[in-house]
């Protein structure tokens, strides 16, 4: 208890947390995981808080390795130890990065904000100190080239209120360690999106970098187009949730990205988007009624971070005709509630634990370690948008199925056109 205590000194919130209720026999949540919280954004912030936390707060104190727990139920823990670490910071700053680069906060939120800067500053130091016990091998397994480029996505995502604000001695480590991540080679798969992030990221900022990752990238997932707005992950279709763990969102932004410095794959970003729009839709309908959504395919334990294209289209102001902001916003709340406000989500140190719904260790992969599981923070891109945002400040409606299964009547679904790509 002694390291719960030293986590709520060092975030500089002790009390502000209620213990969340156990569920019953039926998995329903509770409706008022945070009894004083009267919006969603106010949810969605305390949950930020709560999950994000831990990892930055332990990171600005040089103590991360010391705190967080490594669960890895079917794989080999003394592997993932080289690895989990740096999953833990690239995903928890990739999640929260739109907001910390927004100005426009309230007073209080405003404070908060400036706290979590902070801790990402002073962590981002100590995890490219050789000295700190927090240091980050960028090449120490295959795996690091995963988060090198979540953690770029971060740096493009925030470029002022993360990147921007670094010391100059840590920018220019992490732009070594990102560079060393060139050794390390992508399988053909999503990983190849990898590379072309850390590329894509290094010419924003104005550094040497090499075309060939992104070509090899983006012609591939051309090929591996499926139709109706949803990519292959490679060769073969998977039922899973990579279109919007890595796939779309990455796709996204490099070609967004890399457009201001090149006009190589300009022709593209038009097909792209419009995809993006139809499997935000195809996700904004997979939400089921009471928030659950199909537990299908690798990384389930990703939790809500299943629906960063979702997020990541309402933050952007492009989601699907038909579908508004505030009905965007309860569906993702309802996720939040029924996966991270699930009961024995978190250890008692504040750490997330394995699993969807509560602490499930059999739903994991070898490759599953404590800090993969910070990617549920992609769920918060939203918060990127200011209170006054339509997607806040708009009255909270039914999300699709919700307005189906009450009987309403609603014009049916229709398949995408292939928008120029070439498909199967």
């Amino acid at each position: 208890m002694n390291s719960r205590r030293r986590f709520f000194r060092d975030l500089g919130i002790a009390g502000t947390f209620l213990v969340l209720p156990k569920l019953s026999a039926t998995p329903v949540v509770a409706k008022d995981d945070f009894s004083s919280v009267k919006d969603d954004r106010a949810y969605w912030l305390k949950m930020l808080e709560r999950v994000a936390g831990p990892v930055l707060s332990s990171l600005a104190a040089g103590k991360l390795r010391e705190r967080m727990p490594v669960e890895c139920p079917a794989g080999d823990v003394a592997g993932r130890r080289k690895v989990t670490h740096l999953e833990a910071i690239g995903r928890t700053l990739s999640g929260i990065a739109p907001w910390l680069e927004l100005a426009d906060k309230t007073a209080e939120e405003a404070e908060m904000g400036c706290r979590f800067a902070d801790f990402a500053r002073r962590g981002l130091a100590q995890a490219t100190d050789p000295q700190s016990p927090d240091y980050i091998n960028f090449t120490a397994d295959g795996q690091c080239l995963v988060d090198a480029a979540f953690l770029s996505h971060a740096f493009l995502r925030s470029p002022g209120g993360l990147w921007g604000k670094l010391e100059k001695p840590t920018q220019e480590r992490l732009v070594t360690a990102l560079k060393s991540t060139r050794n390390l080679k992508p399988g053909q798969s999503n990983w190849l999106l990898f590379p072309a992030m850390i590329e894509t990221f290094l010419a924003s900022i104005g550094e040497a970098w090499q075309p060939q990752p992104i070509e090899t990238a983006i012609r591939a997932f051309e090929q591996w187009y499926e139709d109706d707005g949803t990519y292959g992950d490679g060769a073969e279709f998977h039922w899973d949730y990579y279109n919007s763990f890595v796939i779309q969102p990455f796709l996204l932004d490099v070609l967004e990205h890399i457009g201001r410095v090149s006009n190589r794959w300009a022709e593209l970003l038009g097909a792209v988007r419009q995809r993006a729009r139809r499997y935000a839709a195809v996700q904004e309908r997979l939400i089921a009624p009471d928030g659950s959504y199909p537990a299908i395919g690798r990384s389930i334990t990703y939790r809500c971070g299943a629906f960063q294209l979702l997020a990541q289209m309402a933050l952007r102001d492009e989601l699907p005709e038909n579908i508004n902001p505030p009905q965007v916003r309860a569906a993702l709340t309802a996720v939040i509630r029924r996966t991270l406000g699930a009961a024995d989500t978190f250890d008692a140190d504040g750490w997330l634990r394995v699993g969807l719904a509560g602490h499930q260790s059999a739903l994991a992969e070898p490759y599953i370690s404590t800090g993969s599981l910070y990617l549920c923070t992609f769920v918060f891109l939203p918060l990127g948008l200011p209170a006054s945002h339509a997607f806040w400040n708009g009255l909270a409606a039914d999300w699709t199925s919700r307005k189906i299964w009450s009987g309403q009547n609603l014009p049916a679904d229709h398949a995408l056109a292939n928008p120029g790509g070439s498909g199967k």
